[in-house]
């Protein structure tokens, strides 16, 4: 069986501009990516089927027969037995969405349209990342799938340090190399995943459900509250709640986060805030780049959507419902714009200017040598179109 996660490009554009540098099927949510929880689940490798400027990184690799599946749509029990008894010519569907289909080519929507058999996928049994806030509505539970299914008939290292205090240790799972001192572990509402080398320095008070991840370091101080995912080699303190770091991103000090999601090398400067709520309650609008408008998104706790590269300085203030794009560096006094696009630089106060390409790969090859770690071709290539979308105002 030859899997690949193909896209819906609504969806795709949805999700900008996390998706501005990688297929949704390398979404983080839970623990693991879409493209993880698949592998795991199939115990298959998986390929992607994205957009043409992110296939040298993500290549497609299609063989005579081919299992296509929406990554939008997570893996649940009754999904995976579906697939597994998929045949050609049968299409599983939810509501007007395609969601699996054999094939031994892409198709487009109107010809598996006359599929002689429709297997409906009932709701219940439904988990999507169609829209942003899908990504941390859907963390919480994708915690708890990802910890059963990884921890399964595996035994935790030990906390070994006296002064941690935990609640309901069995739902904690320690990897090796742990490092922990004197935190507040509280496992009753959910269970809380600790990466390989991960790190929880002094203070630090942890409400599941959480994930930490490999080489993660949770600040001293912090509190990280419930449905949060620290992604490998993340950095984070202060206040965060209901929040996915992607990857290698730091926010290091204090300053509350929620209800938001952070690409990968980003960095929050110390007392960054972002607004999760607004002061009437009301419903929270959200940048939507497949509108090019601001879009209701049915939620009153809506808060930052960071592409990768970004940074912000010192006492940035971001409001409730803001998009920032990659490769912003945003800094200044007083609420950044709601909507802040890829490759710009200054903040609300002083005004923003393009963020001159050249400086802005030096600034992230800066970045990423403190990790021992360069810039990929393949990356540097993907920049370079996002840089040019960025010219017709796109992204």
């Amino acid at each position: 069986m030859n899997i690949i996660l193909f896209e819906d490009l609504d969806f795709r554009n949805h999700l900008k501009p996390l998706t501005l540098t990688r297929p949704i099927g390398m979404l983080r949510v839970g623990i693991l990516t879409i493209k993880e929880k698949w592998e795991n689940r199939l115990n298959l490798s998986v390929s992607l089927d994205t957009e043409e400027y992110l296939q040298t990184k993500y290549p497609l690799i299609l063989k005579e027969e081919n299992v296509f599946i929406n990554s939008s749509f997570l893996p649940t029990p009754a999904l995976i037995d579906l697939i597994k008894n998929l045949k050609p010519g049968q299409v599983i569907a939810s509501g007007l969405e395609i969601v699996a289909y054999i094939s031994d080519a892409r198709k487009s929507a109107q010809e598996l349209g006359k599929a002689p058999e429709i297997i409906e996928l009932e709701p219940e049994d439904t988990f999507s990342i169609k829209h942003l806030p899908d990504l941390f509505l859907n963390n919480g539970s994708q915690i708890e799938a990802d910890f059963k299914l990884i921890t399964a008939g595996r035994t935790s290292q030990e906390i070994t340090d006296p002064y941690t205090k935990v609640y309901s240790e069995e739902n904690i799972f320690l990897e090796e190399g742990v490092n922990i001192k004197a935190a507040v572990i509280n496992a009753e509402e959910g269970p809380v995943y600790i990466g390989k080398d991960a790190v929880i320095q002094e203070g630090a008070v942890i409400i599941g459900p959480v994930s930490i991840g490999p080489e993660a370091k949770v600040a001293y101080g912090a509190k990280i509250r419930q449905n949060t995912t620290l992604g490998p080699v993340c950095r984070v303190g202060g206040e965060v709640g209901n929040t996915i770091f992607h990857a290698y991103t730091n926010k290091a000090h204090d300053g509350f986060l929620g209800n938001s999601y952070i690409g990968e090398w980003c960095n929050l400067g110390a007392n960054t805030n972002a607004s999760n709520l607004k002061n009437d309650y009301s419903e929270v609008k959200l940048y939507d780049y497949h509108t090019d408008g601001m879009t209701p998104t049915g939620e009153t706790f809506c808060g930052t959507f960071m592409g990768d590269y970004s940074k912000a300085g010192i006492s940035t203030m971001f409001n409730t419902g803001s998009v920032v794009g990659v490769s912003c560096n945003v800094f200044g006094a007083g609420f950044q714009s709601k909507l802040i696009r890829s490759f710009t630089w200054g903040g609300a106060a002083e005004g923003y200017e393009p963020y001159r390409f050249e400086k802005a790969i030096e600034v992230i090859n800066a970045t990423m040598s403190r990790r021992k770690i360069e810039l990929s071709e393949e990356d540097l290539l993907i920049l370079s179109h996002i840089n040019e979308q960025k010219i017709t105002n796109e992204v």
